[in-house]
């Protein structure tokens, strides 16, 4: 299975763990939803992958929040079987 469909299947499971309060605060300051969230992960691809990081392969998801902007989260598995949200942002802003 593509890391891609893991990710999507760990979210519509509620297989998920967030990096508290970062990930919550990230949302807030680009007017992020929940939902957002879930569709840009339903809708969007890996863009990038880091491999670099000790703790494991981070990936960046790239797709479109319910406004229709593009934003991106960046997640990884976690040991446990959990995808773990660690961040996430807009890459454009509302026009």
């Amino acid at each position: 299975m593509s890391i891609i469909h893991t990710v999507r299947e760990k979210i519509a499971n509620r297989e998920y763990e967030f990096t508290i309060p970062h990930f919550f605060e990230e949302m807030a300051k680009d007017d992020l939803i929940f939902a957002d969230i879930e569709m840009a992960i339903a809708h969007g691809r890996i863009r990038r992958k880091f491999t670099r990081d000790p703790r494991g392969i981070r990936y960046e998801v790239v797709g479109p929040a319910t406004s229709g902007r593009e934003i991106a989260i960046i997640c990884r598995m976690k040991s446990t079987g959990k995808l773990l949200l660690i961040t996430t942002y807009a890459l454009e802003e509302i026009k």
